[in-house]
């Protein structure tokens, strides 16, 4: 690993435990969580495992760290696009436009490999947590609109941005499939009567 430079030893710490979090994240994207050893995250960051062993004491750590971090950076992402928006339904076209913006950086791909990863219920279940906290403020927005069964509507438009992130996984045009969602989006929270009407926003 690359000599890293911090005014203190502390700052340099946080950086190289930074390090090798995406080194643990390539691995696990590329070959799967069985890959994710604390010898395997040193040979390809450069160190020995004695040196990993100083921040991640185990596979399950790093698998666990993985996970938290996965999703607290998306969620600083989505939590700064909602911010922005104005009504409920901008936020939920927030939360969508950036998920997408997102899923075509692969940010979403730790989450997806863990989840088929057969990893120890506690880790599904803290993954299922995390999951949950994610789509709140999505569904806390589809409720303030007031459609009809909000609960239900929530889950057929989050439905469409899965649908959405595979297209662009297979190549389509991450500027055509957003549009082409948020345009279902509209449709979906907006009464009928004034969807023609509603700006498109970007």
């Amino acid at each position: 690993m690359p000599k890293i430079n911090a005014p203190t030893v502390a700052e340099h710490r946080a950086q190289q435990r930074e390090a090798l979090i995406g080194v643990a994240i390539d691995l696990l994207v590329n070959e799967g969580a069985a890959a994710v050893t604390p010898a395997a995250v040193g040979a390809r960051a450069g160190l020995a495992r004695s040196s990993v062993y100083q921040y991640f004491d185990s596979s399950a750590a790093l698998l666990a760290t993985i996970t938290e971090e996965a999703f607290r950076r998306s969620n600083e992402a989505l939590a700064g696009a909602m911010a922005t928006a104005g009504d409920p339904v901008e936020r939920v076209e927030a939360f969508f436009r950036e998920s997408l913006r997102l899923g075509a950086e692969g940010a979403h791909r730790p989450a997806e490999v863990l989840m088929g990863a057969g990893l120890p219920p506690a880790c599904q279940e803290r993954l299922m947590e995390l999951h949950l906290e994610q789509v709140e403020p999505f569904r806390a927005s589809v409720r303030e609109i007031g459609v009809p069964d909000p609960s239900l509507t929530a889950d057929l438009i989050a439905g469409m941005l899965h649908s959405a992130l595979s297209a662009v996984d297979r190549g389509a045009p991450l500027d055509t499939v957003t549009d082409h969602t948020l345009e279902l989006v509209r449709r979906c929270l907006s009464p009928a009567d004034t969807v023609e009407d509603r700006p498109a926003t970007r």
